[in-house]
C-alpha cells in the first residue's frame, strides 16, 4: 500500500522525541508512515493492525515497535460508551544514534535494526508502568526512561510482524487510490465484493486495477480480502460462541467448504484445531 508521510517534528515542538497518550471514539484506519521508530501500547481497543505486508487482530495490551519508514494503522470499531486508548512514543534516528555507539547497547540496536519488520512484545505490569509514566516526565528523566524502555524491551523475547521488510514507495495519487480501496474493504469484508466494485472506485478497468493493487500492497485482491476474512474468523472462533458455519458467512464466504479450505491455507489446520488450541 502506498502510504501518507506523517511529520512528526512538527508535532512534537521543542522535545527530543514525541510521546503521548490519547482517546478516540475508535482507532480510524489511517495507512500511514514517518522516519521516525515507533512504540505503541494498545491500553484499550480492539480491530486490525496492518504492518507493511502483515494484517493482524490487536486487542487491549498490543505492543509493537516500527522501525523507520515502515507503513502501519491501527482499525478499530466504534463500541458503545468505550472509548479506545493508546500511548505513542517516536523518536528519530539522529536522537537514538549517539546511545547506540555505547557497547552497552548492542541489543537495542540488533533490536532496532530488526524493527524494520515490526516487532510485536508481551507486556508485564512493570513494564507497563514505564510506558505510562514516560508521558508525564519532564527534561533528562524522560530520556532516561526511554532508553530504559528500550534496553526492557531488547532483552523480552519478541515476534517479528511482517513477513519480510516493507519498502514504500511515495504516490500521493497512489496513496489516496489504495486507502479509498482498502477502506471500503475494511468496512464491507463481510459482503460480497466483485474485482469490479472495488475497480470501479478508482476508474481503473478489472485488469489494471489487478496489477495496481498487487504492486501496492504485495498480495492479489482476492487474497488479501481473504486474509482478511480469516483473521476476522479467528477472533470469532475465540471471542465467540458461534459455529463455524455461521462463522463462514459472517465472514463473507459463500460456502464453508471454500472457507474450511481457505483457513486451512492461512492457518495450516481446521478451524476447528484453531479453536481447540487457542480457548483458555
Amino acid at each position: 500500500m502506498k502510504a501518507t508521510l506523517e511529520n512528526i517534528p512538527s508535532e512534537k515542538g521543542t522535545s527530543s522525541f514525541y510521546a503521548y497518550r490519547f482517546q478516540v471514539p475508535f482507532f480510524e484506519f489511517k495507512w500511514h508512515y514517518h522516519p521516525e521508530f515507533e512504540l505503541t501500547y494498545i491500553v484499550k481497543g480492539s480491530g486490525y493492525r496492518i504492518v507493511g505486508n502483515s494484517y493482524e487482530y490487536f486487542s487491549n495490551g498490543d505492543l509493537v515497535l516500527l522501525g523507520s519508514n515502515l507503513p502501519h494503522t491501527w482499525s478499530g470499531k466504534l463500541e458503545d460508551d468505550v472509548k479506545s486508548d493508546a500511548i505513542v512514543i517516536q523518536f528519530s534516528k539522529e536522537f537514538i544514534s549517539p546511545f547506540l555507539e555505547l557497547n552497552e547497547s548492542v541489543l537495542i540496536k540488533n533490536m532496532l535494526q530488526h524493527s524494520e519488520r515490526g516487532i510485536s512484545f508481551e507486556i508485564d505490569e512493570a513494564l507497563v508502568s514505564e510506558i505510562t509514566d514516560l508521558t508525564q516526565a519532564k527534561g533528562v528523566d524522560r530520556v532516561l526512561k526511554l532508553i530504559s524502555i528500550l534496553d526492557v524491551l531488547s532483552k523480552k523475547q519478541a515476534r517479528l510482524i511482517a513477513p519480510n521488510a516493507f519498502h514504500n514507495v511515495v504516490s500521493k495519487k497512489n496513496e489516496l487510490r489504495i486507502n479509498k480501496v482498502c477502506s471500503f474493504i475494511q468496512n464491507n469484508f463481510h459482503n460480497k465484493i466483485s474485482l469490479k466494485q472495488a475497480a470501479d472506485l478508482i476508474y481503473l478497468t478489472e485488469s489494471n486495477f489487478c496489477k495496481f493493487f498487487k504492486k501496492a500492497t504485495g498480495k492479489t485482491y482476492s487474497d488479501y480480502i481473504n486474509e482478511i476474512r480469516i483473521n476476522e474468523a479467528c477472533r470469532m472462533l475465540i471471542q465467540s460462541d458461534k459455529t463455524i458455519s455461521q462463522i463462514s458467512f459472517e465472514c463473507g464466504f459463500e460456502t464453508l467448504s471454500y472457507f474450511n479450505r481457505v483457513f486451512f491455507n492461512k492457518k495450516g489446520m481446521t478451524p476447528s484445531t484453531f479453536k481447540k488450541e487457542n480457548l483458555i
